[in-house]
């Protein structure tokens, strides 16, 4: 089915992710930072269609409709976007995983984002598709390891009910 060809491809990069992301720490001495960095411009460029090109589609499937969970996914996004601003730590590793685990089952549940794409006609899956496939690599900003960087990353993380003293 072709909605599933969508579904497919969002799920499949969670995986995609996940597996850069526990190989950049597979060595608990030392962050492997390119496969660090390939996690980073991947998780926002993968936010970035979700947001960019998912939800509002899902959203006008539903007639412009909420998806209850749309807020949340929203704040998910932010926080983790966030926490890919400081270099790299345990600690934010360790947030990012929390957030992420919180997270992927929203969007992969029945009833989730990607089960909501079954309400898109075969049409709009193929623009769909189509603009997902050419979604430009993100060129992500250099770390910013200003202490202060911290305390943002702190507010954005409690906004979306974190708290990356927790991790």
């Amino acid at each position: 089915m072709i909605t599933r060809s969508l579904q497919r491809f969002f799920t499949d990069d969670h995986r995609r992710l996940e597996d850069l992301l526990n190989r950049a720490v597979a060595n608990p001495e030392e962050i492997n930072q390119a496969l660090y960095e390939a996690f980073r411009r991947g998780l926002l460029k993968h936010i970035g269609m979700e947001e960019r090109i998912l939800l509002p589609a899902v959203l006008a499937a539903r007639g412009g409709g909420r998806f209850p969970m749309a807020s949340k996914l929203r704040m998910d996004h932010g926080a983790l976007a966030a926490l890919l601003v400081p270099p790299p730590s345990p600690q934010i590793i360790s947030a990012i995983r929390a957030i992420l685990t919180d997270h992927d089952p929203i969007e992969e549940s029945p009833g989730g984002l990607y089960d909501l794409s079954a309400q898109l006609t075969s049409e709009t899956v193929d623009a769909l598709m189509a603009r997902v496939r050419s979604a430009p690599e993100v060129s992500a900003t250099p770390h910013n390891p200003d202490p202060g960087v911290l305390n943002v990353v702190r507010r954005i993380l409690s906004r979306a009910g974190y708290n990356l003293d927790d991790y």
